[in-house]
């Protein structure tokens, strides 16, 4: 069984747990950007590189590009079906456009690109202007854009924004209600999870002070994609560490306990960007009181009784139950066949059938038993089976959508 979990493990995990955190850490190197024209039907030119790519987190991440934007020169008019982006603006001023409203906003600074919202970028400056661009896909590793044709050269401009942005601005940073505590850490939430339609979570602003290092962190249910925009110091995740610096990029993992800790000279300065596992699942902390409760029948059924048991929990059994006060959910469950039960090792049985039924609580199931309803449904179980037995449980816990 060990070397069976053994290979659950290797595959699950595949060449993620073999990447150092080291090899996690990515230098933003100008010297690696190639250079690319028309960019979504754009003008001019830009240097490109990936920084962290879909591959490389198991959350539907898809991509941290970066790279430079000459004068005269942007990111075409375009929406994407599945993804949602955020550009985000290190240096010099941009102008931005979001569904067809263009301003001015100046560095640094961040725009978020909603599911299916337009968007472009154009420098009408001399200067080039650095950018970074987050990515998180609706399915993992889908991307995809279709182009509207649009430079947005000479664009009518409104003089406040029409759109969501952000400032990275140190002077909005707090000490209190920061989930990376430790002495002089700051933080801001820039944007929550109500802004996305994505499984992002969150854009947040963290700043270290020379000498300090954060306590460590969990990612709960969450995966974290981390920019250093200032500073230097090491990262260590679960007992292991790597050192950035300075437009280095790195990553956590679900599950991983994250300490920062400033090793340099200079404050650290962090951009952090949040990506749920789901949002569907809602991933709590273990529960002090039970949920619900759950109720565990095994039976033995002969083959030639099996259809008409499988038929009797649709016909008879749920029908019965789902009129009941409290009742949540059942499930029936048919034993793997011989072969499949000897490949994974299963524990012998001769009970093949179970149904599992779940209550608010232990006493709105007794009233469902005492009721006329399980008068019928219980005994159209039992008939059908050789041997019957039941386990009941306090449910602590469950992912069930």
């Amino acid at each position: 069984m060990r070397a069976l979990i053994a290979i659950i493990l290797i595959i699950v995990t595949g060449g993620l747990s073999a990447q150092s955190i080291q090899g996690r850490i990515i230098h933003n190197d100008p010297a690696t950007y190639r250079d690319l024209t028309s960019v979504h039907a754009g003008a001019g030119s830009m240097g490109f590189t990936q920084l962290i790519g879909r591959d490389d987190l198991s959350s539907n991440f898809l991509y941290l590009h970066t790279g430079t934007i000459a004068g005269k020169s942007g990111i075409g008019h375009h929406f994407h079906h599945d993804i949602e982006e955020m550009y985000v603006l290190l240096s010099g001023e941009a102008e931005f456009t979001i569904n067809g409203r263009t301003s001015t906003i100046k560095a640094p600074a961040l725009v978020p690109c909603k599911m299916g919202d337009s968007h472009a970028i154009y420098n009408d400056t001399d200067q080039p202007v650095q950018w970074l661009n987050f990515a998180v896909s609706t399915v993992k590793g889908r991307g995809g854009a279709f182009d509207l044709g649009d430079d947005r050269v000479g664009a009518t401009q409104d003089p406040i924004p029409a759109f969501v942005s952000g400032k990275l601005d140190k002077a909005l940073l707090k000490t209190e209600r920061t989930p990376y505590t430790g002495k002089g850490v700051s933080y801001r939430r820039i944007l929550g999870p109500d802004v996305f339609s994505t499984n992002w979570n969150a854009v947040d602003h963290l700043t270290i002070p020379t000498g300090t290092k954060t306590d460590p962190l969990q990612l709960e249910g969450k995966e974290a994609v981390y920019y250093v925009i200032n500073g230097s110091g090491t990262v260590t995740a679960d007992g292991k560490s790597g050192s950035f610096g300075k437009d280095d990029a790195f990553f956590g993992r679900v599950g991983e306990h994250i300490t920062l800790n400033n090793t340099g000279t200079e404050t650290v300065e962090l951009l952090i960007i949040e990506i749920s596992t789901s949002k569907k699942w809602d991933i709590k902390k273990p529960l002090k009181e039970p949920k619900a409760m759950v109720l565990e029948m095994d039976f033995v059924v002969d083959k030639k009784n099996a259809q008409a048991f499988e038929e009797m929990y649709y016909s008879i059994y749920v029908p019965a139950m789902i009129v009941q006060d409290g009742y949540l959910s059942s499930k029936l469950l048919r034993l793997y066949s011989v072969d499949q039960a000897k490949e994974i090792e299963a524990e012998p049985t001769t009970f093949n059938y179970q149904i599992l039924i779940s209550f608010e609580t232990e006493e709105k199931r007794r009233k469902w038993v005492a009721s006329d309803q399980h008068q019928i449904a219980w005994p159209a179980a039992t008939a059908l089976a050789k041997e019957f037995k039941w386990r009941g449980y306090h449910v602590m816990g469950d992912d069930d959508q």
